[in-house]
């Protein structure tokens, strides 16, 4: 069905009137969400460049990198890809931070409104699939990423048809209004039937947005309330492909995959147990931090395992392959099976059974 817009000789000054206050009630919306999303752009280039600086501690891979063992639909993959190809990393860090920049400061203004929006819905979904499981005690990217994404939809809908750059060029060039390019990326007004349509359409992909994604990560809709797959408080230590000489030598891979980011996981203690349960061979903090740079092989050259204050630290994300050294001089190991213990600084335990055939 054609729009009012596509007729501006017929379109009335009540319908006019109609689409601004839409424009004026969203008002506060659209500048919310605006200043989001410039917000973070423009600490990345202005405020905070080390974000976008390789070198600095606080360059933006080391965030990405926290998001792998949450992320939904295979995303973990791709960030592990990223992460072994510089240039796409640091490509899609900048691409990304400079949209954020650009459709945040298109919102507040008002230009290009509902191309603006469309770009805030498909980050915020980006986001949700990324970091949507963060945040210790109320998953507060999840929030964030829902709230966004409905601001986006609604703006995307109601267009800016006020106290914006959208509403002035329409003034200036009212043929604008009937354009079809201007109606889907600026804020021209629709008819009823569509904003009937794309706004039953937004609300149940809204819904389905943001009660699944809550479902995945607590629960408390389909199944009962957890703490979601991916503990955002807890840290999780997942060892695998352990091997174990028969002088004491241990070799294993170490993958951080749960837990705030905020803070570093702490290995102060480990300790190799026989089948009897007995300790056969322990390294205390003060050995653990003392190991060398070499003993670590780390996955990735951002988050990593290393010697830290009390013994092993690695923030989320971080994946190494660690070689413990025997703790002991003539130790000969009898073949059998033993289990490697890392008990960290907050009392947790995580065990890999080792063999010596």
């Amino acid at each position: 069905m054609a729009t009012i817009a596509e007729n501006p000789q017929t379109q009335s000054m009540e319908s006019t009137a109609v689409w601004r206050l839409v424009g004026i009630v969203l008002l506060a919306v659209r500048f919310t969400q605006g200043w989001i999303f410039w917000g973070g752009g423009s600490r990345r280039f202005i405020y905070a460049p080390g974000k976008l600086d390789p070198h600095a501690a606080s360059w933006m891979a080391n965030k990405f990198q926290t998001a792998m063992p949450g992320a939904l639909l295979g995303m973990d993959k791709v960030v592990d890809y990223m992460l072994h190809h510089f240039v796409l990393l640091y490509t899609g860090v900048i691409v990304f931070s400079a949209a954020e920049l650009i459709f945040g400061l298109f919102l507040i203004f008002g230009f290009m409104t509902r191309l603006s929006a469309l770009v805030t819905i498909g980050i915020s979904f980006v986001l949700m699939l990324l970091f949507g499981w963060q945040g210790a005690t109320c998953i507060d990217e999840w929030t964030m990423a829902s709230a966004n994404f409905a601001m986006g939809v609604a703006l995307f809908i109601g267009g800016a048809a006020a106290f914006s750059m959208d509403s002035w060029l329409m003034r200036r060039r009212p043929a604008l209004v009937g354009r079809g390019w201007f109606q889907w990326l600026g804020s021209g007004p629709w008819h009823n039937t569509r904003v009937k349509r794309l706004g039953i359409s937004g609300v149940i992909v809204t819904i389905l947005f943001v009660v699944l994604t809550y479902n995945d990560f607590r629960g408390s809709v389909f199944t009962p309330f957890h703490g979601g797959p991916v503990s955002p408080a807890k840290h999780h230590i997942s060892l695998s492909q352990g091997i174990l000489k028969s002088d004491g030598t241990v070799t294993f891979t170490a993958y951080l995959d749960a837990g705030t980011p905020a803070e570093p996981s702490n290995i102060v203690q480990a300790e190799l147990i026989g089948a009897d349960g007995k300790v056969v061979e322990g390294w205390s903090g003060a050995s653990l931090a003392a190991l060398p740079k070499s003993a670590y092989a780390n996955d990735y050259a951002y988050n990593k395992f290393g010697p830290g204050y009390a013994g092993i630290t690695a923030k989320v994300g971080a994946r190494a392959t660690i070689s413990l050294p025997p703790a002991a001089s003539g130790l000969a190991l009898v073949p059998g099976r033993y289990a490697l213990v890392l008990h960290s600084i907050n009392g947790h335990s995580f065990t890999l059974l080792v063999d010596i055939p």
